[in-house]
């Protein structure tokens, strides 16, 4: 009954938010209270609240100061040079736009961290969408994919879980799989290419002069967050026809299309470097896990906060730009937590895990590894990757060792879902994501899971074609 009772109360949230009847904050809080109460559990919805709440407090601590230290940092000019490099490599041109996207999205990946990934890739990239008449889960959609990719890092979570879980090194898991998430972005980059040409062909190839006429326009803010003195661009979108010229535009021309002002008042040129060394050794701190990463961001935007603006009401004022991000992460996290903590609580993923084990047929015990790659694409979206690699991981290894498999085709195997896992309803950081776009998380969800899938697929694909799985 358990069993039934959790994948009714995934279907109910998934089918409730893709048809945008609830918000996801109403529906990751009001389905799991009224599936606890079908359970019999109502008395003890509060403990498992709590739990959940206690378990994601440390995550939304980190995304709270994550959006303010990087929203400083896009605020006083760190990233105008990324931002002026892709606009030279993308120019107007969508197709460009896209494959940047997922170029831009796997660079930054390489800090672990997917919410300072989503961060600075919309940052760079939501001006360009908007000015264009982009469609945004495009881009939504193609950050999500190549950063599904590169969480599997040693230092990205997935891989160190799987380590942990079955007491293996994480390098003798990863480093063999490098040829198959190779062959995994090589398809995202793919993907975008395609995406990119359809876009194009939608839009048609526009020179930046049709695209910055002084026709009708509309305000379009640019940047992480909005308020008095935020020193966010104002960017003027064309609201007319998409052009459809073929002339290329000059290098030149790149330096006129302007996405952040060059001219606002929180630039801090002359502390460039010292941002850029700041942020370096913050990265470096989360890679080397020298602190927790909530510590590590507390401490870098208040030290951010304190250098680059020395006075209180700047300060005041930089908080205050970014705090629309802010409660909107932050709240969707906790939300979230209501989530977890009635799956868990109520014994409705144990079940769910142990069905899902119990199904798969004898003969396929020595294809084991094979089973556990299908089995992390909805394992994985629908539950958190430690419930998935601590719970559900050392089953499935059990039962492959009964047929000669080994913990580290097993652990690699695992690894496939990634992809898929970042656009789940459960990674707080997809909600950064979709918020700083702009695009409802229902629309991002039908766009991305059946590219996320297939991106899976190629992973596990290119992992048997190499013997790695």
């Amino acid at each position: 009954m358990l069993t039934i009772l959790g994948f009714a109360m995934i279907a109910t949230f998934l089918v409730l938010i893709m048809m945008k009847k609830m918000s996801p904050i109403a529906a990751l809080v009001l389905i799991p209270a009224l599936f606890c109460v079908f359970v019999g559990k109502g008395a003890k919805l509060g403990d498992y609240v709590i739990d959940g709440v206690t378990s994601l407090a440390p995550t939304a601590a980190m995304l709270m100061f994550a959006i303010v230290y990087f929203g400083v940092m896009i605020d006083v000019g760190l990233f105008d040079p990324v931002v002026r490099g892709i606009l030279k490599f993308a120019k107007a041109d969508p197709m460009r736009i896209v494959v940047g996207t997922a170029i831009l999205a796997a660079i930054v990946s390489l800090d672990g961290d997917g919410s300072t990934t989503f961060m600075i890739t919309v940052s760079a990239m939501y001006p360009l969408y908007k000015r264009l008449k982009m469609s945004l889960v495009v881009m939504t959609g193609v950050a999500a994919m190549a950063n599904g990719v590169m969480n599997t890092l040693p230092w990205g979570g997935p891989t160190a879980r799987a380590a942990t879980a079955l007491k293996l090194d994480a390098s003798d898991i990863f480093v063999p799989m490098i040829p198959a998430l190779a062959v995994g972005l090589l398809g995202v980059f793919v993907l975008s290419y395609v995406l990119g040409m359809r876009e194009r062909k939608r839009l048609g190839t526009l020179t930046l002069e049709e695209v910055l006429e002084p026709a009708e326009t509309e305000t379009v803010l640019v940047g992480a967050g909005s308020g008095a003195g935020s020193g966010v661009t104002k960017a003027h979108v064309p609201t007319g026809g998409a052009g459809s010229g073929t002339d290329a535009p000059e290098e030149g021309d790149a330096e006129r299309f302007q996405v952040l002002d060059p001219n606002r008042p929180t630039l801090r040129p002359k502390l460039y470097w010292f941002n850029a060394l700041l942020t370096a050794t913050l990265l470096t701190s989360m890679i080397m896990e020298w602190l927790p990463i909530p510590v590590l961001f507390l401490i870098g935007a208040a030290l951010a906060l304190t250098v680059n603006f020395p006075h209180i009401p700047d300060q005041k004022a930089r908080l205050a730009a970014h705090a629309d991000n802010v409660l909107n992460v932050s709240g969707m996290v906790f939300a979230a937590a209501v989530f977890t903590g009635v799956l868990q609580g109520t014994g409705m993923v144990d079940h769910m895990a142990r069905w899902m084990v119990d199904v798969i047929p004898e003969g396929m015990g020595p294809h084991m590894a094979l089973v556990t790659g299908v089995l992390s694409l909805p394992l994985t979206y629908f539950m958190s990757n430690d419930g998935f690699y601590f719970g559900v991981l050392p089953v499935l290894a059990e039962a492959g060792a009964a047929h000669g498999v080994t913990p580290l085709e097993m652990a690699r195997a695992s690894l496939v879902g990634q992809p898929l896992h970042m656009s789940s309803p459960l990674v707080p950081a997809v909600y950064v994501l979709v918020g700083m776009a702009k695009v409802e998380f229902g629309d991002h969800t039908r766009f991305v899971v059946k590219w996320a899938a297939l991106t899976c697929l190629l992973i596990l694909g290119a992992g048997i074609l190499f013997g790695i799985i």
